[in-house]
C-alpha cells in the first residue's frame, strides 16, 4: 500500500510542523482548559492540531486509516483488519503546555502489522524535530539543520535514566535504587524517547500507563536510531494488536547488553 516511505516522512515533517504552528498560536494567547471524560485535559491547541494533521494525513494516503487520541473511538472489530495506520497524538505532553514549560510534541507514526516503521516527533516550542522510517534511520532537525542520530552504547557510568516530569511514581524509584550511581533526567512527553535515540540517555523505564499514541512515532525513532523498547516480558511493544490501545508497562533504551529487566525485581 505505501510504496515510498522516505518521501512519505518527508512529508509528515511538513506537515507536523504545520501542527506545531496552530499549537503555538494557541500557546501564546490566554487559553482555557477543558476536562476531557477521563479527566485528561483538553485545549484548543489539541483540537486544531488535529485538524491539520487529519486532513493532511488524508490527503497523502487517503487509504490509510487514523487512529487518534481526538478521535471518537473505533471498535476492534475494525481496528483488527487494519494492515496500516497512523497513529497520531496532535498534542502530547497537554499537561506541559499548560504548565508552559515547552515539552510538548507532535507525535505522527505509521503502524504495518503492529509495528511504527514512520515515526515523527516535532517539538513546536524548540522548533526541533526527531524523524525516522525503515530503511532510512533516525535524524534530528533544529533550526533547519538535519543530522543523523544513534543511541550510545554501552551504557555510560552513571546511567542516565530519563523519565516523566509529569507521572513519576514508586515503581520508577525502585528501579533507580537498584540501577545504582545514576542521573535522572526529567521530562515530559514523547521527549523521552528521543533523549535515548540522540544518546543523551541510556534508558527509560516506563512503569505507568500510556496509550498508543504515546508512544508509537517515539518508539519508531529510537528503534531505528539503533535501540529498543520492549514491554516487562522483553517483547517488542506492538500496536493495533490488543482491544485495549493502553500500552503494557515497557522500557526504552539503546543498550541490550545491560539486562534493563533485571532490575525491575
Amino acid at each position: 500500500m505505501i510504496r515510498d516511505l522516505h518521501q512519505l516522512l518527508i512529508d509528515v515533517v511538513g506537515l507536523a510542523r504545520a501542527a506545531g504552528r496552530e499549537i503555538l498560536g494557541v500557546y501564546a494567547s490566554a487559553f482555557t482548559v477543558q476536562e476531557k471524560a477521563d479527566s485528561s485535559p483538553l485545549t484548543e491547541a489539541d483540537m486544531r492540531a488535529q485538524d491539520v494533521l487529519v486532513r493532511g494525513l488524508r490527503t497523502l494516503a487517503p487509504e490509510v486509516p487514523i487512529l487518534s487520541e481526538e478521535s471518537d473511538d473505533v471498535p476492534f472489530e475494525t481496528r483488527r483488519r487494519w494492515d496500516w495506520l497512523w497513529v497520531v497524538d496532535p498534542l502530547d505532553g497537554t499537561k506541559e503546555f499548560i504548565q508552559r514549560n515547552g515539552e510538548f510534541t507532535v507525535n505522527v507514526a505509521l503502524v504495518h502489522r503492529h509495528r511504527p516503521v514512520l515515526g515523527v516527533v516535532h517539538a513546536p516550542a524548540a522548533e526541533t524535530d526527531y524523524y525516522a522510517c525503515e530503511g532510512y534511520g533516525a535524524f534530528k532537525s533544529n533550526g533547519g539543520r538535519a543530522r543523523a542520530i544513534a543511541v550510545e552504547t554501552p551504557a555510560r557510568r552513571p546511567v542516565r535514566v530519563v523519565g516523566s516530569r509529569s507521572h513519576r511514581g514508586s515503581s520508577l524509584d525502585g528501579f533507580l535504587s537498584r540501577v545504582g550511581p545514576h542521573e535522572l533526567v526529567a521530562v515530559g512527553s514523547s521527549l523521552k524517547f528521543c533523549l535515548v535515540a540522540e544518546g543523551e540517555a541510556d534508558v527509560y523505564p516506563r512503569l505507568g500507563p500510556t496509550c498508543e499514541w504515546d508512544t508509537a512515532a517515539g518508539h519508531c525513532v529510537l528503534e531505528q536510531a539503533g535501540g529498543h523498547v520492549v514491554d516487562l516480558e522483553g517483547r517488542p511493544l506492538a500496536y493495533n494488536a490488543r482491544p485495549d490501545v493502553l500500552n503494557p508497562h515497557f522500557l526504552a533504551f539503546a543498550d541490550d547488553a545491560t539486562d534493563w529487566r533485571a532490575l525491575l525485581e
